[in-house]
């Protein structure tokens, strides 16, 4: 296993855990001192400990070798991990937007300074784990990684909005305005729409990869770049490129002079290879097919 597999792992891991210790406080906190925001807050993290345990999976099974019945490898696992995420998402904005909304015609309950510090202290942790699961998933293009710092996101969201939402109940009760108490179902509604919008990125994103579309232009301008800087490439037929996870494919068309041998194709082909590989860590594979080229005149 490679030193970047075990620091992802590793981040996973970390994910895991924390959600679940923040899941337990959350809950019990927005129950017992009746913070509408603060409960459901804690049901999204009960999502995450989902969502985590799913992109720590799928995680692992991408970093299996290629085998006979994948070729290609395990890739893709981590971007299966990534939908799912994005409908647990998907699934707690909901459940955020409608008990935010029915606590808006209930009776409103005492705001809490417990649940206040329970809810900043999981927006500073909440922001570390955003931090350092991102920064890790973009060095080693890990889609189940960024899947999860994404979810960290939403995470920083809710427990803004729960800190705003607490903090205005309180300061409503201590200068007698009954509208700010609340900000806590209202808080809840904004973080639903902030969570749902992430999830819809985060599927789209997923599907994209999923239906193999193509790599940015900018990737496919470098590694034409790099192909036209081949001795013997006459013409550049077809360059593709697509996602498989943490790592790219690449299929190359190109045409070199008729005349040449298997040999000298073949030698064209490894230098075509080495030099995207070579420049760009995140490309697995080079797929390159030959064409013959006749000069015209």
């Amino acid at each position: 296993m490679t030193a970047g597999n075990q620091r992802s792992l590793l981040a996973g891991w970390i994910s895991l855990i924390s959600n679940l210790f923040l899941t337990v406080g959350k809950i019990f906190v927005g129950l017992f001192f009746n913070s509408q925001v603060l409960l459901a807050d804690g049901v999204h993290n009960a999502g995450d400990v989902i969502a985590s345990g799913a992109a720590l999976g799928s995680m692992k099974i991408s970093q299996q070798p290629a085998d006979e019945d994948h070729p290609y490898g395990h890739g893709k696992a981590e971007v299966l991990g990534s939908g799912i995420v994005a409908i647990i998402l998907f699934l707690a904005a909901l459940y955020i937007a409608y008990h935010s909304v029915l606590a808006l015609f209930e009776e409103s309950h005492p705001a809490s300074t417990v649940a206040l510090i329970a809810a900043g202290i999981s927006l500073v942790w909440k922001w570390w784990l955003y931090v350092y699961t991102i920064r890790i998933g973009k060095e080693i293009n890990s889609k189940g990684l960024l899947a999860t710092a994404y979810d960290h996101l939403a995470d920083v969201y809710c427990s803004i909005a729960a800190v705003i939402g607490i903090g205005l109940s309180l300061a409503g009760e201590y200068w007698g305005i009954i509208y700010l108490s609340f900000g806590d179902s209202v808080a809840g509604i904004i973080v639903a729409f902030f969570v749902l919008k992430l999830a819809v990125t985060m599927a789209k994103e997923a599907a994209d990869i999923l239906m193999e579309k193509n790599v940015d232009q900018n990737k496919l301008d470098a590694y034409i770049e790099l192909i036209e800087s081949v001795d013997n490439v006459k013409r550049i037929d077809r360059v593709r490129a697509r996602e498989h996870g943490h790592y790219i494919l690449v299929d190359v068309r190109v045409s070199v002079p008729a005349e040449l041998t298997v040999q000298e194709g073949h030698d064209i082909s490894r230098n075509i290879k080495q030099a995207i590989m070579t420049r760009h860590k995140d490309v697995d594979e080079v797929l390159i097919h030959l064409n013959p080229y006749y000069q015209v005149g």
